[in-house]
């Protein structure tokens, strides 16, 4: 039987500065290696030292987060802002998941696979899995929705119109997340835990090539992009 396809929906990016998409669909469909709660075609970004080895997430070094675990507050994305990347109404917004306070491999680990598992929609608080999280409703049967955001970030309200580039909470490390990182999707519903995954483009960001930035419109990053906005 054949799969429906759909035209990327066109979107702004979400974020400024300079990421890193390590899950995106410009490296493989589906993204997050399911096609459940929406996620077939979805994004996580984080930021990175670029001009360290293995190009780590936090100021930290690698022993001390292999032993200890990394304080939410050395990662670089941690807390960073969040924008809409569309106009429209905001069909829900759930905060006040709390975030561990540092990261530590094994329990993120087996948290992760837990919820990515063992997760049931019909008796299961999706908050378990997203989060902190904003649904924007864009168009009929077209929702935006940012998740992992930071306890207590969240500056939108349910039924309250947003316009593209509003801020709408900060980046963190809320429901079933390895470490500090935004996770992006567009779906056909606002009910995360029963919608399909829509694709998405950015209108416009840069990437980093050949020793200069280079302006990318409609695009899709890979999982080797550096990626910037600035707007």
């Amino acid at each position: 039987m054949l799969t429906k396809m759909y035209e990327p929906v066109i979107v702004g990016f979400p974020l400024r500065g300079e990421w890193l998409s390590p899950n995106t669909p410009g490296t493989r469909v589906p993204s997050h290696g399911t096609n459940r709660l929406g996620t077939r075609y979805a994004y996580d970004f984080i930021q990175v030292d670029w001009n360290r080895a293995g190009r780590p997430a936090y100021r930290a070094s690698l022993l001390q987060y292999l032993l200890c675990g990394v304080q939410l507050s050395e990662y670089y994305c941690w807390g960073q802002e969040v924008y809409a990347p569309c106009s429209g109404v905001v069909t829900a917004a759930e905060d006040g998941y709390r975030e561990n306070q540092k990261t530590n491999l094994l329990a993120d680990m087996s948290n992760a696979y837990k919820n990515a598992h063992d997760f049931d929609p019909s008796k299961d608080d999706v908050q378990s899995v997203a989060g902190n999280y904003v649904v924007i409703q864009y168009s009929e049967n077209i929702y935006a929705a940012i998740c992992h955001l930071q306890t207590g970030s969240i500056e939108v309200s349910v039924g309250e119109t947003v316009k593209k580039r509003d801020i709408i909470g900060r980046v963190g490390h809320s429901g079933n997340s390895f470490a500090p990182h935004l996770h992006f999707q567009l779906m056909d519903s606002s009910d995360i835990a029963a919608a399909n995954g829509i694709p998405c483009a950015f209108e416009e960001y840069e990437i980093f090539r050949g020793g200069k930035w280079e302006r990318i419109t409609n695009g899709i990053p890979t999982n080797k992009d550096r990626i910037r906005f600035q707007s």
